[in-house]
This record gives C-alpha cells, structure tokens and sequence, in this order.
C-alpha cells in the first residue's frame, strides 16, 4: 500500500489553508517546512483588523487587488513575528508566486519551492530562481490518488476483519474494530 508522498502531503495542506482565503479573485495557501515539518502557514487575506474583500470586495489598482497581503508573505512574516528562522527551508504555494514574492522567497533564504498551479509565471521570476538556486518543483497531487489510496486502505482493513472474524476473535473486540473501521470508511467495510 502507497502513501502519498511528503510534497503531496504538504500540498495537500496548502490547499487547505487556502480555504481561509478571503480574497474573492484567487484562494492561495502557502506551507513553509523544515526538516519535514510545518513551522509556519499563510493565505491570502487583508491586513489585520481590516475588511475582507469577502465583505466589502477587492480593491483593485492596476489589475491588482491592493487590500490583500499574498500567502507567501503571511507564512514569511508569521515566522518573522514569531522569531522563527527561514533559511534552507522549503515553501509550498497553491499556485507560482508572483514576481514580489519570489524575492521575498529568495531574500528569506528558502531553498525549496512547490506549487500546484501555473499562475502568471513571471520569466524574470524564474530567471531569479534559478540564479539563486533555488530548487523549483510542481507538485499537484490529483483527487484521483487519494481516492485509490482511500479504497486501498478500505480494502485492507475489509480483509483484515474478514480474517479475524473467521479466526475465532473475540465478538465485542471485532465489533469495536468493526465500528471504528466503518466510522472512517462507511458501512460497507466488513
């Protein structure tokens, strides 16, 4: 049995975050890891204490929405805030960065950068990438993984019951095992 890989699993939680976005024009949800592990997290959104572009709309200048901070900066600022180190980590984006925020990636020494979705590549950002060696990888994990690795596990735990069920297992222990086992995959496990 397969388990999703550590970028899918870190993309997978970007995309989460993103669900916090309140910026109508796109959901953005960044993971900033060290040593596999999450140390700071960030969407798109208004500054602080301001209105949301969910509630009074997006304030655009030059095609740009100006109320909303990118998630990139959020997860780069909350490890500023918090007193958290950002070299030689690795960054996680729903989509490419934009050209500000691929210098901000650059300037706070994260060495790695994964995105699901192309969005407005800038080619200067991507000359600058390359120029400070920063390893950049698309990682889009697709429904369709998840959803084989679900019934895989499905399939599994269906086979382990069967067998403890024929091997003389306590009756209220299978029970148990088969109740937490339809709790995560429905009543047909069993």
């Amino acid at each position: 049995m397969r388990r999703i890989s550590w970028h899918e699993y870190f993309m997978c939680q970007a995309k989460i975050i993103a669900l916090r976005s309140s910026c109508q024009r796109a959901a953005v949800g960044s993971i900033i890891t060290r040593d596999k592990r999450t140390i700071a997290a960030g969407y798109n959104g208004s500054v602080s204490g301001d209105v949301h572009c969910l509630d009074a709309g997006c304030k655009i200048e030059d095609g740009h929405c100006i109320r909303t901070v990118h998630s990139e900066v959020n997860a780069i600022l909350q490890c500023a805030k918090f007193g958290v180190a950002t070299e030689g980590t690795d960054i996680y984006v729903t989509h490419f960065p934009c050209l500000n925020c691929t210098k901000m990636i650059i300037q706070a020494g994260i060495q790695g950068l994964y995105y699901a979705e192309d969005y407005r590549v800038d080619p200067y950002a991507l000359e600058l990438l390359r120029g400070a060696e920063v390893r950049v990888k698309k990682v889009n994990p697709s429904l369709d993984t998840y959803l084989e690795l679900s019934m895989e596990r499905k399939d599994l735990i269906s086979a382990i019951l069967k067998e403890l069920a024929g091997s003389g297992c306590d009756r209220g222990r299978y029970q148990e095992l088969l109740g937490k086992a339809q709790e995560l995959f429905g009543p047909e496990v069993g």
